[in-house]
Parts: structure tokens; sequence; C-alpha cells
């Protein structure tokens, strides 16, 4: 994936496809790049450069046959990380392959190692591959609380069901609670998903998610647009609605966004959706995982995944019987 590059185009940016190739278990695969080749010895994600007049897409399937001898079946665009190298610059363009055909094995003399994000055994890791696993640790489904609709009993009672089904990333927004009871339900959701191994963010209020030792922090579209640093807290997401608000959150280096609204949605019934068209437009080259928000169902999932998307965000439907099964996604 650190492909060669000469000193004639040095100064370009050279455009490198990677491939996260997810096996039914759901490890990835890592290749260790062979003797000779720049960065020998380290560990990346499959890929290699995208060829003159070639499509992203094509160069994906070209690299992975030529290098592991598997066919894509199906591959979706996820993230654009551009990384600056001793030898190069290169746009790394990352698929997450969830289906092919054929055994992988290293054609090019590449040691291969199907990992967990929950325990990479393999080192050296290339230099740009950090924010790339951090990313990968985010779960598919980002489940919204919505207490003040349903009812704080009703709404622990839901998020019960859905981290048993395997609900892991949980954002606290209340703005109908009055503080004390605020504090009270955030309390009892972060305990609820600490034991089942899940993490939940505090919309709007980092003094809150601190005290309690919230795993991070939502920022709003307004707090996003008047941020001149990133909030020193170890999780930190952001709700966008436009190309400026998505750009505002690359350059302060937040985790990821959700985007939206996509369909339209009770919670926001005077604003017009974006579509998805200009959702998958205005994603296109985005440099961190951004969810789909706004009349989400689980049956959008691969709607949003086909788009570029890391996930879909819900209030209303991450609570619902029919969405109440998520395990293959974790």
């Amino acid at each position: 994936m650190a492909a060669a590059v000469s000193e004639s185009n040095a100064g370009r940016i050279v455009q490198v496809v990677a491939a996260v190739i997810y096996r039914a278990d759901g490890r990835f695969l890592l290749a260790q790049r062979p003797a000779g080749k720049v960065y020998e010895g380290y560990w990346e994600f499959p890929g290699g450069k995208v060829e003159p007049g070639e499509s992203a897409a094509a160069a994906l399937a070209r690299e992975l046959h030529e290098e592991l001898g598997i066919e894509v079946k199906q591959a979706h665009p996820w993230i654009t990380r551009r990384y600056v190298y001793a030898h190069a610059t290169v746009d790394l363009n990352f698929y997450r392959v969830t289906e092919f055909a054929g055994e992988a094995h290293g054609r090019e003399n590449q040691a291969l190692s199907w990992q967990s994000i929950e325990h990479i055994d393999v080192c050296p890791m290339l230099p740009a591959n950090g924010p790339i696993l951090s990313a990968l640790s985010l779960p598919p489904i980002y489940g919204i609380t919505n207490a003040g609709e349903t009812g704080v009993a009703t709404a622990i009672q839901d998020i019960e069901q859905a981290l048993e089904s395997g609900l892991k990333l949980i954002q606290v927004r209340e703005p109908q609670l009055d503080t004390r009871m605020l504090q009270e339900f955030a309390a009892t959701v972060l305990n609820r998903a600490r034991a089942k191994g899940a993490r939940v963010l505090i919309n709007a209020d980092a003094k809150l998610a601190q005290s309690l030792g919230a795993d991070g922090l939502h920022l709003k579209a307004g707090q996003l647009r008047s941020l001149n640093e990133r909030p020193a807290l170890a999780l930190v997401g952001a709700s966008c609605h436009d190309a400026w608000e998505l750009e505002q959150a690359c350059r302060l280096g937040i985790d990821f966004v959700v985007l939206g609204p996509v369909t339209s949605t009770l919670s926001h019934p005077g604003t017009e959706p974006l579509g998805w068209r200009s959702f998958e437009q205005l994603i296109k080259g985005c440099s961190i995982p951004v969810y789909a928000l706004g009349g989400m169902a689980l049956e959008h999932l691969e709607r949003a995944w086909a788009c570029g998307a890391h996930g879909i965000a819900m209030q209303r439907g991450a609570w619902r019987p029919a969405n109440s099964s998520v395990d293959r996604l974790k």
C-alpha cells in the first residue's frame, strides 16, 4: 500500500486503494510488506496504487486479485485519509470488502494475518493506520436516546434490550429533561452500557460527560462551528448538516460525525431532507467516519454503506423491536 514513488512524481499526490477485508467471523486481513519494498516488514491493509485512467473500484479489484488471489464480490467505499510519507504523499481510499470469492494467500511473498479490532497482535503497523484502526472500533449502529418522548422507565428498558442485542454506541440526548433527571438518566445509561461493553457519549455538555466519566462528547452543529480545537475527551462526535461543517469536523480531528437528515424525520418535520444522492456526494472523500441520520431504520444500513457511510444513527429506530438484533454488526 505504501506505493513506491520516483523523484519525478514525488511532488504529486498518489491515489491508493486500501481494503478492509472482512471474514464471516468479523476479523479483517492485514498483510506484511515483503523485503525489498518501502517500509518492508510493516503491516498494512492490502491494496495498491490506482493506475492512470483506472477507477478506484477497478483498482481495488485488480490489486486484491494480484496480491491475494481473491475476487471482490461486494465492496463499499469508506473513508479517505491523506498521509505524507518521507517518499510520497498519498490519498488512501479505503473500501470495506464484505464479500469475496477465493481464499486469500500472499501472491507476492507477503505474510497475512486475520485480526480483530479488540486485539491487534502484529507489529509494526504502517504509520497511517492508527486513525483507521480507531475508526474500525466504531460500530455501525449509533443509538440516540429518546426518554423525553417515551418516558425514562421505558427508555431504560429499551436501552437494556438493545444492549442485550449487541448495540455498542449510545448518545444521551435529552433536551426535555431537567438537570437532575438528565444526570440520573445519563448515569443509569452509562452503568447499563458499561456492563455490556458499550460506549456512551453525552450530547453537548462536556462538564457532564467528564463528571460522569462518560466515554465522550457529541457536539451540536452550532458548537462545532464555534470551536478552534477538538475538545479534550477520549471520543468526540459531532452533528453536521452541510459541507462546511464536515470540513470543520475533519480539520478539528473529530472522531466521527452524523450527517442529516437524509430522509424525512419526526424530529425535524420542517427540514428538507438531503436525500441519499446528496448525502453520498457530501461525504465522498471524507477522512472520518460518517453516520447517516434522519428517518433511519436497520433496513437502511446497506444503502448507507453503499453511499460510503460508516453506518446509521437512529433515535426512535434504535429502540424498535424490528431493529433489536444487531449482533452481526458488532
